[in-house]
């Protein structure tokens, strides 16, 4: 439950310039990443945090952080943490930055108030519990960041592990590696499409021969791809129809359909000349 804070913001107001230069201190002095951020920048996020502090507790008057006072100081602490968590800060560094100001306070709070212990007692509860819930918001706001850079680097391994090669005029193949879900089912579909059209193609291969495993529900998936460049005007063959994967096909009695299967690339890439009707040359 929040307490309220009776001297805090008079304390702040009085000793604001000896707080900023003691709690840089504290953070320079602190082995972590807080080197890699220029003093500058550093002074300049504490002096913002030291004044929104101020205003924010002299208008409400309590550690409730979720309070309307302290949506500005919200924000600073959202921004730091979004700008640390992309540097590559860790969760604890990032939230010394709130934390790291407690040595520089208290010591103030004992200068000012030591001689009414009741006073300095309660001062320093409502002041721990207000530097610990917005220490808290620092590092859940750091893991909303990574967690939001984590899927978008996801993303983009996706596209890259996705690569549609144009073979010939006409003629597509999509070499797949990995484990095959619905989500990165979407984005073959999505890649494969948008070269079909950009190319043309009439044939598209598929080769699985970098897939593990191949189940009911990656068949399932293979399946959609294939139709959905039908739907384009290109006919899809899928290649790397290992003998353990036929078995594996037979076993689980999955159908699929009038689509051509090849063992290899090779073979796929014969076939699909074939089909555009143009020669092979012995050798080539």
């Amino acid at each position: 439950m929040a307490v309220s804070l009776t001297h805090l913001p008079r304390i702040l107001e009085r000793h604001g310039d000896a707080l900023l230069a003691d709690w840089i201190r504290e953070q320079l002095q602190a082995k972590s990443r807080t080197g890699a951020i220029k003093e500058g920048e550093l002074r300049e996020q504490c002096a913002e945090f030291l004044r929104l502090l101020r205003e924010a507790t002299a208008k409400g008057g309590t550690s409730d952080v979720s309070r309307p006072e302290f949506e500005p100081l919200r924000e600073l602490l959202a921004n730091v943490s979004r700008s640390r968590g992309v540097q590559g800060f860790s969760p604890s560094e990032t939230a010394k930055f709130v934390f790291s100001f407690k040595r520089p306070l208290f010591m103030r709070l004992r200068e000012e108030l030591g001689r009414d212990a009741v006073a300095l007692a309660d001062e320093t509860w409502a002041v721990t519990e207000l530097l610990d819930e917005l220490g808290l918001l620092t590092t859940e706001t750091y893991q909303k960041t990574r967690e939001a850079v984590i899927a978008r680097q996801q993303e983009e391994m996706l596209e890259l592990s996705t690569p549609v090669v144009k073979l010939w005029d006409g003629i597509l193949a999509l070499p797949m590696i990995g484990t095959l879900d619905s989500n990165r089912t979407q984005v073959v579909m999505e890649t494969l499409l948008e070269k079909i059209v950009e190319t043309g193609s009439e044939v598209a291969i598929i080769d699985i021969t970098g897939v593990p495993t191949v189940d009911t529900l990656v068949a399932q998936h293979l399946m959609k791809t294939v139709a959905a460049a039908r739907l384009m005007g290109a006919e899809c063959i899928i290649s790397g129809i290992r003998p353990a994967i036929a078995q594996t096909i037979v076993h689980l009695a999955i159908d699929l359909g009038n689509v051509i299967t090849k063992a290899n690339l090779a073979d796929a890439f014969k076939t699909a000349l074939d089909k555009r009707g143009m020669a092979q040359v012995p050798g080539r």
